[in-house]
């Protein structure tokens, strides 16, 4: 009599096994995305320079603590919580009487960070939301208005190293670029269905791209074959425009002594920018910031690259001008050798800071 067939079904499945010594692919870093129970591969790779998988390095922490003054009791918004870098530190000055508001457009990033300080010894309200709404959510949460607000413009680790998320040229995948998955269009949708004019332009106002107008044409040209839909085909894209293939782009790195910007960088910077109307999400908050501070209240943003500076200068500039800031600090605030050394993606950050008359 044969025995019954038994299940195996309860059994914990085995990880896939990836080929070689070291896991190349994002989601073969196994360790990485859970490098809390990883001290050691985190001091190794934060050794090297490198940022783990899954996870965050908080830029000009110091600087930011600093000129903003948290204190025990503030009610402290900060409008990009992502990893929690910056939060973690923001609260453990204001302490167990103080609030944190914490704001993030990602929601998957945010239940992560939300479990992640389940401990915190202060009080934090979580909202998923773009920032550009911090206004409502300061009126239902703190009517009287908060102490600082705080914003780390751009785009976190977490997102640009998943492929999923098909924000960074380095790993193949779709060409998502949502930072909220409730947004309806993606970068493959704004590659469809946008004008050569409309691509050009933002090609040219969110990252400078010299080569604007032969890379919209031949977008434009490209999908009347086949549509854009993967990180890899909007690369070749530009390699061909720019006279590259990923090989000779490769081995030109591998002989050059010093490296240089990503052929594809800048179009990847602007579509994601585009695809999260980033920009106006920032002329939104620089709008109604003043309005969420107490007297006295201070304002800190970092960002990125030249577009979202300008903006923030001129904002704080106009402020003081108008008697709506008593203070904007003239002069960006940018990381020290130290820091770029051991986190090279700070190196293009930008702090500024003003308080509110």
């Amino acid at each position: 009599m044969n025995k019954p067939d038994e299940s195996n079904d309860n059994k914990p499945r085995r990880r896939v096994r990836y080929s070689g010594t070291h896991p190349k692919k994002f989601s073969q870093k196994y360790k990485e995305r859970n490098i809390d129970s990883h001290p050691a591969l985190r001091t190794h790779l934060r050794a090297r320079g490198k940022t783990p998988a899954g996870t965050h390095i908080p830029v000009l922490t110091d600087e930011i603590i600093a000129f903003l003054k948290p204190s025990p009791g503030s009610i402290v918004v900060d409008c990009t919580l992502g990893y929690g870098g910056h939060a973690k530190q923001l609260i453990k000055r204001i302490g167990p009487d103080g609030l944190l508001i914490g704001i993030d457009r990602d929601g998957d990033e945010l239940k992560k960070t939300r479990k992640r300080f389940s401990k915190a010894k202060a009080k934090i309200s979580f909202h998923h939301s773009n920032f550009a709404g911090v206004s409502k959510i300061i009126t239902e949460v703190a009517p009287d208005g908060c102490d600082i607000i705080f914003a780390d413009i751009g785009v976190s680790s977490m997102q640009v190293d998943n492929p999923d998320r098909g924000i960074s040229y380095k790993n193949d995948g779709p060409l998502d670029m949502r930072m909220d998955k409730r947004l309806k269009s993606t970068g493959s949708d704004l590659l469809a269905s946008l004008s050569r004019e409309e691509l050009s332009a933002a090609l040219w106002e969110f990252s400078d791209e010299p080569a604007h107008e032969l890379i919209a044409q031949m977008l434009v040209n490209q999908r009347k074959a086949e549509p854009i839909t993967q990180v890899s085909q909007l690369v070749r894209l530009v390699f061909a425009v720019k006279g590259f293939t990923v090989q000779s782009w490769k081995k030109q790195q591998k002989d050059s002594r010093f490296s240089s910007l990503h052929p594809a960088a800048r179009t990847f910077q602007a579509l994601r920018i585009l695809v999260n109307d980033e920009l106006g999400a920032l002329k939104e908050l620089l709008r109604t910031a003043p309005d969420c501070l107490r007297p006295g209240g201070r304002v800190g943003i970092i960002s990125f690259h030249s577009g979202e500076d300008r903006l923030v200068k001129r904002a704080f500039r106009q402020g003081v001008a108008d008697g709506v800031y008593s203070f904007a600090e003239k002069n960006a605030i940018t990381p020290r050798r130290k820091e770029i050394q051991a986190n090279p993606r700070s190196s293009s950050a930008k702090f500024r800071w003003a308080v509110k008359a």
